[in-house]
């Protein structure tokens, strides 16, 4: 189940189809699966909502930086504002998504990690639990 979460790189979604299917197909066979099914689909849910908020930090950097001191009525109303890459701006935003993309970088990496770790875990018949995991499934 843990590995099964690199179909995500063939599958859309695999990252969760995979693990969800095997999970609920053989739960009822052991504790043991039933405990490492729920925990590789809570990791990824984590992960998708994490992704989720950098993304949401993220989107202001290049928004502002866009619309440079445009309003909020110039935007809407198409008051002769121009779009513009200003030097100023464009530092604000390269710092910016910068910031971001090296957490994300070190997410992706850390996610690798985690995941193979749990797998060597399971395969020794240890229970493993991802850091920072938020148990939606219990």
């Amino acid at each position: 189940m843990h590995l099964g979460v690199f179909s995500k790189y063939f599958i859309p979604f695999g990252n969760f189809i995979v693990p969800i299917l095997l999970w609920t197909t053989n739960k009822e066979k052991s504790d043991f699966i039933n405990e490492h099914g729920k925990e590789a689909i809570n990791f990824q849910l984590s992960v998708l909502l994490y992704t989720i908020i950098l993304g949401m930090i993220s989107f202001p950097f290049f928004i502002f930086n866009i619309f440079g001191d445009a309003t909020l009525f110039d935007i809407f109303n198409h008051n002769g504002f121009d779009i513009n890459f200003s030097t100023d701006g464009g530092f604000r935003t390269l710092i910016g998504a910068s910031f971001v993309g090296v957490i994300a970088l070190i997410g992706f990496f850390l996610e690798i990690i985690f995941i193979i770790s749990a797998a060597l875990k399971s395969n020794k018949g240890e229970i493993y639990r991802y850091p920072l995991t938020i148990r939606f499934i219990k």
